[in-house]
C-alpha cells in the first residue's frame, strides 16, 4: 500500500515539476517576445510618422496601421524568442542547482527532453497561426486603412510658396495664408488622365467639409484645359475643387505578404495548371497572381509553413544545455559553443528564404531540412553518449 502511495507520490511530483518548468519557459517566452516587439514597434512606428507628415494621412489611420502591423513584428522576432527563453530558463535553474534535484528525484533526462519536444509542438502551432493566418489579415487590414484613407490632414501638409506633389495626379502652390484661414494666389494641376490635364488659378480659396467630402472652394479664378491636344479655358467667380478622389502616394495596392494563405496556395494551383494564362494577367481576382510573381509566392508560403517548424529544432539545441553540469570542466566554453549554435542557426532561419526559387524539386529539398537538422541533433552519436553517462551520473548519486 505504501509503495502504491509513493508510486503516486513521485508522479503527481513529477507533474508539478514539469508544469512548473513549462510556466517558467512560457512567461519568460511571452515576457521577452513582448518586449523586444514593443521596442521595434516603436522604432518602427516613427518611421511611419511618414503617412502624416508627408503623405497626408491623419493620425488615426496611423495609429491603426502601425498597430496591425504588430503581429508581423512577432512573427519576425518568434524563433529568436524561443531559443532565447528556454536555454535562458535551463541555465537559471541550472545555476540554482535545481536540475541537480531534478535527477536526483528521479526525473531521467530523457524523459526531460520528449517533455519539451512535445512542448515545442504547441509554440509550432502558435507560430503558424501567427504566420499563416494572423499576420496577414492584420497586413491586409492595415493596408486597406490607407486605401479607405482620404487625405484628411490635407492643409497640414501645405507649404506657402512651394509646389506639393505629395498627393498623386495632383500638384498645389499658393503664395501665402491669410489670418482668415484663406489661401491667396492658387495654382493647381490635375493630372488624373493620362494624355489630359487641367490646370486652374485662383486668387482665393478654403476648405470646407460637406458631408463626408473635402472641398477646395476656389475665388475668381481661371481653368485651362488640355485634351486631346486641344487647349480651352474659362474664368469662374466661385469654384469647387473636390479632394476626396486624390491619393497620397502611399503603397495602395495589396502586397503578396498580404494575400491569404489559401488565395497562395490558390493561385500557386491555377499558375501550375493553367499553361495559357498570360503573364501579366491577374487570375481569377486573387491580386499579386502572376507568372513573374511566383517565386515571391514560394517564399511567402516557406515563411509562413516550413520556418514555424524550426521551432523544435531551436528548442532541442537549447535542450543541450542539459547535458553538461555547471561543476564540469569547461562549462562556460560549452555554453558559449550552444549559444553560438542557436545563433548561427537563426541567422541560416533569417537567410533560407533566399535559397527558395521557382523549381518545385528545390523548395521541396530545402523544407525538409528542419526535419533533417532535428532528426540529426538528435541521433547524433556523440548525444546519445553523453545522456548515457549523465544518467549513469544520476543514479549514482541517487
Amino acid at each position: 500500500m505504501s509503495a502504491i502511495y509513493e508510486q503516486n507520490y513521485h508522479i503527481s511530483m513529477k507533474k508539478i515539476i514539469y508544469r512548473k518548468i513549462a510556466e517558467d519557459c512560457i512567461k519568460f517566452f511571452f515576457l521577452t517576445i513582448l518586449t523586444i516587439g514593443s521596442i521595434i514597434w516603436v522604432l518602427q512606428a516613427v518611421n511611419y510618422l511618414d503617412f502624416v507628415v508627408e503623405d497626408g494621412h491623419g493620425f488615426l489611420v496611423y495609429f491603426k496601421y502601425t498597430l496591425f502591423n504588430f503581429p508581423k513584428i512577432i512573427g519576425r522576432i518568434f524563433p529568436f524568442a524561443v531559443f532565447l527563453s528556454f536555454s535562458y530558463i535551463l541555465l537559471k535553474y541550472e545555476n540554482k542547482n535545481e536540475l541537480v534535484i531534478f535527477w536526483n528525484f528521479g526525473i531521467k533526462k530523457i524523459d526531460f527532453i520528449n517533455f519539451f519536444i512535445k512542448l515545442s509542438f504547441l509554440f509550432v502551432i502558435f507560430s503558424l497561426l501567427l504566420n499563416a493566418v494572423i499576420s496577414p489579415l492584420s497586413q491586409n487590414k492595415a493596408r486597406s486603412f490607407i486605401r479607405s484613407s482620404d487625405i484628411d490632414f490635407f492643409e497640414n501638409i501645405l507649404k506657402p510658396k512651394k509646389f506639393i506633389d505629395t498627393v498623386k495626379n495632383l500638384t498645389i502652390y499658393f503664395d501665402k495664408k491669410n489670418k482668415a484661414g484663406e489661401l491667396e494666389n492658387i495654382f493647381l494641376k490635375n493630372n488624373s488622365n493620362k494624355n489630359d490635364y487641367k490646370i486652374i488659378f485662383a486668387k482665393k480659396g478654403i476648405f470646407e467639409f460637406r458631408g463626408d467630402k473635402k472641398i477646395l472652394v476656389l475665388f475668381s479664378g481661371k481653368t485651362i484645359n488640355n485634351k486631346n491636344g486641344k487647349v480651352s479655358e474659362f474664368s469662374f467667380s466661385k469654384s469647387d475643387f473636390n479632394l476626396t478622389k486624390f491619393n497620397s502616394k502611399s503603397t495602395l495596392h495589396q502586397k503578396t505578404q498580404e494575400n491569404s494563405t489559401n488565395e497562395l496556395f490558390r493561385c500557386l494551383y491555377y499558375l501550375k495548371n493553367f499553361k495559357e494564362v498570360k503573364v501579366s494577367k491577374k487570375i481569377y481576382s486573387i491580386n499579386n497572381c502572376k507568372v513573374e510573381n511566383i517565386k515571391n509566392i514560394y517564399k511567402e508560403l516557406y515563411t509562413r509553413l516550413i520556418k514555424p517548424l524550426y521551432t523544435t529544432f531551436l528548442i532541442s539545441i537549447s535542450l543541450l544545455l542539459i547535458l553538461k553540469s555547471k561543476d564540469e570542466g569547461l562549462f562556460k566554453l560549452y555554453k558559449f559553443k550552444i549559444y553560438l549554435f542557436g545563433f548561427f542557426s537563426l541567422i541560416f532561419l533569417e537567410s533560407s528564404s533566399s535559397f527558395i526559387s521557382t523549381g518545385l524539386i528545390q523548395n521541396l529539398f530545402i523544407s525538409l531540412l528542419p526535419f533533417i537538422f532535428f532528426s540529426r541533433l538528435n541521433n547524433n552519436n556523440k548525444f546519445e553518449k553523453r545522456f548515457c553517462l549523465s544518467s549513469i551520473y544520476s543514479r549514482t548519486i541517487s
